[in-house]
């Protein structure tokens, strides 16, 4: 492979660590990394810049690589886990429906690096009058605690899924300080003293049809309109016409609505919403009525709860691409690797910069991963999303050392953060 010149791409990195990179110039080919698998791949990355410590545990690399459309150019995390001092967790804006970049909510929480995560619900075009929430397309976790659920798959944003994969798919941390792939399956329920229905969704902006999904202090004080339009299979089939809300403070039912509404939720309260089934049967709920409400996630791959979770769809399962992968769209993306039994986590995201912005195909990404030296890899949102995050040591300010493809960092729901202690 040969290698590019660095140019506009590692400029806002030399100047995030210029004194620890005073011989970063020059480009370094044939240098592979540690963990790379010994294949041949056309897409096997060029190292073009000695690797920059950001913090005990925490190394950023630069990596120049040929996409069949052109050339593209990574910039690498890599995260070692084994190192106790390092942890991973779960950035977002303090609300399931808001937003912020990616450098303003690592800088908030103290991470020293990150990148963003999931897809979201970016836009309701088509339909008319409804305001996207900004919410994410899957699961949730931060610190141990569910924030949400995974919206049907036919109502998520971003590319096609890969054959077998699902909104619930998701990466994350457990217990045991382990990298995974996981899917979350939710799992829910209302009981009242004459009856017990099934819930379908927590913190959602798109909910099964005939459902009732419940909306808790952690979604924040978008609409929760958004939650009834579309089907399961159609993101942009018309919004119900049979709605309800029921409104749950301290185990008892104290409003009603024949519509879902918006506004902070306080805490103690769930809100209800149902549509077409579910919307029929929360009219049977009389004011007064005392209802208890269960949920949770369940792991389906290891018994070890996630201590962390962010959405998104894999690509790369025992270090081969899955099946299927689109292989004719390149642009720019983000993805997460795991390697070394989940030990080690490698953090990639594309430049944008306008010589690079053509970016990989899905296919072409999880190759990458492999001759990084993943075994398993995850897609994360991409294009005018994609931002790798990290703190400068000296000033301790957040920036962003890729160049994001709309020319700034754009609001997301959330992303990786990488946190130290020590």
């Amino acid at each position: 492979m040969r290698a590019l010149g660095r140019a506009r791409a590692g400029r806002t990195a030399l100047a995030l660590f210029t004194a620890l990179t005073a011989s970063a110039g020059a480009a370094l080919t044939g240098a592979a990394p540690a963990d790379a698998v010994d294949r041949a791949s056309p897409f096997a990355p060029a190292v073009t810049a000695p690797a920059v410590p950001v913090a005990p545990g925490v190394v950023y690399e630069q990596y120049d690589l040929q996409g069949a459309q052109g050339p593209a150019h990574a910039h690498v995390l890599r995260v070692d886990l084994a190192e106790l001092r390092v942890r991973l967790g779960l950035l977002y804006p303090g609300a399931v429906a808001a937003r912020d970049t990616v450098s303003r909510m690592a800088a908030a929480r103290g991470a020293v690096a990150g990148v963003n995560g999931d897809f979201f619900n970016i836009t309701e075009t088509q339909h008319p009058g409804v305001q996207a929430t900004g919410a994410s397309v899957g699961p949730a976790v931060a610190d141990g605690r569910t924030l949400k659920a995974a919206v049907p798959n036919g109502q998520r944003f971003g590319p096609a899924l890969p054959p077998g994969t699902s909104t619930e798919d998701v990466v994350g941390v457990g217990r045991d300080h382990r990298a995974r792939l996981e899917r979350l399956t939710f799992e829910g329920s209302l009981r009242t003293p004459e009856t017990r229905l099934p819930l379908g969704g927590l913190n959602q902006y798109a909910l099964p049809v005939g459902s009732i999904g419940a909306f808790t202090g952690s979604w924040g004080s978008a609409s929760r309109a958004r939650a009834t339009c579309g089907t399961d299979t159609d993101r942009a089939a018309p919004c119900s016409a049979d709605t309800y809300e029921v409104t749950v403070r301290d185990g008892q039912v104290v409003a009603t609505a024949d519509t879902p509404g918006g506004g902070p939720i306080a805490a103690g309260t769930t809100v209800l919403v149902g549509r077409e089934a579910g919307a029929r049967q929360l009219r049977e709920f009389s004011l007064g009525e005392r209802v208890r409400i269960r949920h949770r996630l369940r792991t389906t791959v290891s018994p070890d709860p996630l201590r962390f979770a962010v959405g998104g769809y894999p690509v790369l399962r025992d270090g081969r691409p899955l099946p299927g992968l689109e292989n004719r769209t390149a642009a720019v993306r983000t993805a997460v690797g795991i390697a070394r039994g989940g030990r080690r986590l490698l953090l990639l995201t594309l430049d944008g910069a306008p010589e690079y912005r053509t970016g990989l195909t899905v296919a072409e990404l999880a190759a990458t991963l492999a001759d990084l030296g993943a075994a398993q890899g995850f897609n994360l949102d991409g294009g005018g999303s994609s931002a790798l995050v990290a703190r400068d040591p000296g000033s301790g300010a957040v920036t962003a050392l890729n160049h994001p493809s709309g020319g700034a960092e754009r609001a997301v729901p959330n992303g990786i953060g990488v946190f130290t202690t020590g």
